[in-house]
């Protein structure tokens, strides 16, 4: 199965690269707007892994190059520009393609960081409005500390909440989570529960910040 991770160049997008790269064999494809820095950070990616005994299939696209390839596309790219990745890259998504979002909407005031819901209930929705309807959109990853998700030094044990109305997609996200060790994939029911999903990370960002030994703070429910 082959992965495109569309913004595949920022925090996110690196923290799951190297997981992946670092614990499956999967072909891996870096996208970015800008092809060269997309090429660059694969590079990167598959440096830090040789380093580690670990040859991964790794290399770096244009975003809608990098779709156009996938059979998984994790638009691992902030809320703000997510509407706009998808729609320049819907006409590389086939009908068997799946895409995914760990996107949150969030703003900033003196008092820490909220959840910032859109009118369509959820970024998540969001991404689900601007997708081709034939393709099924998963919401996943959306609570995961990427600072230490790229640390390959760091255990943990986290969960990750999915969310979804096509239930062989969700499957297949599933899946792709506990590949990474240390994460659970928990079912969260459908698209509609995305928001609350989403708001945790605020909640979870504010925790670390204000309280010591809480940096990089996942989620694990027991």
């Amino acid at each position: 199965m082959r992965l495109a991770l569309l913004g595949g160049t920022g925090d996110i997008g690196q923290g799951l690269a190297l997981r992946w790269g670092y614990n499956t064999d999967r072909e891996l494809l870096i996208g970015s707007r800008d092809p060269e820095k997309a090429r660059n950070k694969a590079e990167e990616y598959t440096t830090e892994l040789e380093s580690r005994g670990v040859e991964a299939d790794i290399k770096g696209f244009e975003n809608a190059m990098a779709a156009d390839r996938a059979d998984v596309v994790i638009c691992s790219v902030p809320a703000y520009h997510l509407v706009e990745t998808i729609e320049a890259v819907a006409d590389r998504l086939d009908d068997d393609t799946v895409l995914v979002t760990p996107a949150v909407g969030m703003k900033r005031d003196d008092g820490g960081l909220h959840y910032n819901r859109p009118g369509a209930g959820s970024v998540t929705a969001l991404a689900a409005d601007a997708a081709p309807d034939s393709v099924a959109l998963v919401g996943a990853f959306h609570n995961l500390p990427a600072g230490r998700l790229a640390d390959l030094d760091a255990t943990f044990e986290w969960d990750t909440v999915i969310v979804g109305d096509d239930e062989d997609a969700k499957e297949i996200v599933a899946t792709l989570a506990e590949d990474i060790d240390g994460l659970r994939a928990l079912d969260g029911g459908g698209l509609g529960n995305a928001a609350e999903v989403e708001a945790v990370t605020p909640l979870l960002i504010n925790l670390a910040m204000n309280n010591e030994g809480l940096h990089d703070l996942g989620v694990r429910f027991q």
